[in-house]
């Protein structure tokens, strides 16, 4: 008797590697970027900058003046290593609360609200109308001397953290009177 080889069973097809240099075959979607031609984004207003560099600032004098406080009683080197470090840390802090603020946007669409910020973590909260249960406008002493508010959605949901700030308080007054009578509309239909 003579001995046959069992055939081998035929291997799988090579993979192929995803060319991205080909733009046709680039089909991922950014996740954080929904329905890109369909979402007509709305930036926060640019005074929220000057609100974010007050509020550094502040802080930047606040620690400068303690590493300075500190330096004059104990005259050590150290003190003059945090003054530095207290000042680069202020512009860094700087550079990245301008990209944040430009980073904020929102959307409205017919059935929910859509709401973009972050730079390293980036968020997108999609609030449906319906969900909601109230809308907050709030504006602390610094927001209302640059003539600012912030609109603080409130849903079920206690993780929900839909809020957009730095809007001019009629756009503000606007945003919240539409959201409220949606919710209504939608919670009616539920």
């Amino acid at each position: 008797m003579r001995w046959c080889p069992s055939p081998r069973p035929e291997a799988p097809p090579p993979r192929r590697l995803l060319d991205v240099s080909d733009p046709s075959a680039r089909t991922a979607v950014d996740a954080l970027e929904p329905w890109p031609g369909t979402v007509d984004w709305r930036p926060v207003s640019g005074r929220l900058i000057a609100v974010h560099l007050i509020g550094i600032a502040t802080w930047t004098v606040v620690l400068l003046a303690g590493a300075v406080t500190g330096s004059l009683f104990a005259g050590h080197p150290a003190w003059y290593w945090a003054m530095a470090g207290v000042l680069v840390l202020g512009v860094w802090r700087s550079v990245v609360a301008v990209r944040a603020v430009r980073a904020w946007g929102y959307a409205e669409r017919d059935n929910d609200l859509l709401v973009r910020h972050g730079l390293l973590v980036r968020h997108l909260s999609i609030v449906p109308y319906a969900r909601m249960q109230f809308v907050d406008v709030t504006a602390g002493p610094l927001e209302r001397a640059f003539g600012l508010a912030t609109v603080q959605l409130h849903t079920a949901a206690a993780a929900s953290n839909a809020k957009v700030p730095g809007l001019p308080p009629d756009e503000a007054s606007r945003l919240r009177d539409r959201l409220t009578a949606l919710g209504e509309d939608r919670a009616e239909g539920l």
